[in-house]
């Protein structure tokens, strides 16, 4: 799957994009996955309750299964103006 990252995740992880292969059940899981790999996903990471995900381009829930999704994006709340 492709998992994006925008604004600060970005910038904490270092990369925009990834593809990876993960056995994760939920989001979640794959936090924890990523979380796992380097410092840098720690971090960003360590608060989920200031990120938003969305699959397939709809905003989800962190318990929200990952069967059949293509893509995941992370990213913090957005304001409007």
């Amino acid at each position: 799957m492709n998992v994006m990252y925008f604004a600060w995740v970005r910038e904490r992880i270092g990369i925009p994009q990834e593809e990876i292969t993960s056995q994760a059940a939920t989001v979640n899981d794959l936090v924890a996955e990523l979380t796992a790999r380097e410092e840098r996903y720690a971090a960003a990471f360590a608060d989920t309750s200031a990120l938003r995900v969305a699959l397939d381009q709809e905003l989800s829930e962190f318990d929200a299964p990952l069967a059949g999704v293509r893509e995941v994006a992370f990213f913090p709340p957005m304001t409007g103006g």
